[in-house]
């Protein structure tokens, strides 16, 4: 029994020495993370790594820093005020074009999640895309994904963004508040803000990318979604941070693929939840689908994404760009390695 005993202690003296072990090897243990709107559903997978230590059981002592929207979190990592982006991956195709080489290196999220719908108050008898034209559309802020999806969306039904007003909103009360006040005529946002103004009447749906395969039918292939990524320099200076933040958001994918919304509820801020706890529980189970469950890319994701930008933009569409440099799956295998289970 003794024997036992010190074996328990010795053991837990092993298991308490790793984290001290790759704090020290962790080239960068102090992280910034930038984001656009932490409370939704797709970046789901960062707020369980930070509300269940596993940025600090690899080490790290993680900042997260949350902007309007993904257009801003990128423009932190830009401006050097942060060092990693949870944000949307097309951003990595878009600024490789830009000549700045940015690099995903792990997933969150399997499809856009981003519902186009319209206000039933303003456009009562909307039947087409072309009836948005010059009207005022809110997304979560210019520049970000769900600025991306609105274009795409109009440009195939023949218009182009200019025949639109785009209106910042935001990914919470904010946005809801435009929406039932009338100030918008349409809305590209996230859940729990779509579920929320769905099931009260103020949104009627016209394109849904929250399910995987109708996201593969609108952008005509896996369109990754939510991600973590950086310049490429942060990768190969701190190739040790970069596997630490990897096998934290896997062993959160893996945690949300596992887990019931209960679970959930008792993960997240309460600010998250925009006051109704039904609406949220049902927004994740619409959403759970669509989270990555390892944190992988999918072998044609990024050209997915380059089309969808190609289509919206002529001169990324004439650009010869690396895809095979936007994302990276060797940090992603790691960590599965290291997680193979929730």
């Amino acid at each position: 029994m003794q024997r036992r005993h010190v074996l328990v202690a010795g053991s837990a003296a092993l298991l308490a020495a790793p984290a001290f072990v790759r704090a020290q090897a962790l080239e960068k243990p102090k992280v910034t993370i930038a984001v656009g709107g932490k409370n939704l559903l797709y970046y789901l997978p960062l707020t369980i790594a930070e509300q269940r230590g596993y940025f600090k059981a690899e080490g790290l002592d993680a900042t997260i820093v949350d902007f309007a929207g993904g257009a801003r979190a990128l423009q932190a990592v830009v401006g050097g005020s942060a060092d990693v982006v949870s944000g949307a991956f097309e951003h990595t195709v878009n600024m490789q074009f830009k000549g700045q080489a940015m690099r995903a290196f792990a997933l969150q999220g399997l499809a856009p999640q981003i519902v186009l719908g319209v206000n039933p108050k303003t456009m009562p008898n909307f039947k087409t895309v072309t009836d948005l034209r010059g009207k005022k559309i809110g997304v979560t802020a210019p520049g970000s994904s769900t600025n991306v999806m609105v274009n795409f969306i109009l440009a195939k039904a023949g218009l182009k963004p200019s025949d639109v007003s785009i209106i910042g909103v935001g990914t919470s009360q904010g946005a809801v508040a435009a929406m039932r006040s009338g100030q918008i005529d349409a809305m590209s946002n996230l859940d729990p803000v779509i579920t929320l103004l769905q099931r009260s009447g103020d949104l009627k749906i016209v394109s849904d990318t929250r399910i995987v395969a109708e996201a593969e039918r609108v952008f005509g292939g896996p369109m990754p979604a939510g991600c973590f990524y950086c310049p490429q320099a942060f990768i190969d200076k701190n190739p040790n941070t970069v596997q630490a933040l990897a096998n934290a958001l896997v062993r959160a994918n893996k945690w949300i693929q596992a887990a019931g919304p209960g679970d959930i509820i008792n993960n997240v801020p309460e600010s998250y939840l925009l006051g109704d706890r039904a609406i949220y529980i049902d927004a994740f189970l619409a959403a759970k689908g669509a989270l990555s469950p390892d944190g992988l890319f999918p072998a044609k994701g990024a050209d997915t994404a380059f089309r969808a930008l190609a289509s919206i933009d002529a001169e990324i569409a004439k650009a010869k760009l690396d895809l095979n440099a936007v994302y990276t799956n060797d940090f992603a295998k790691k960590a599965n390695a290291k997680y193979p289970k929730a």
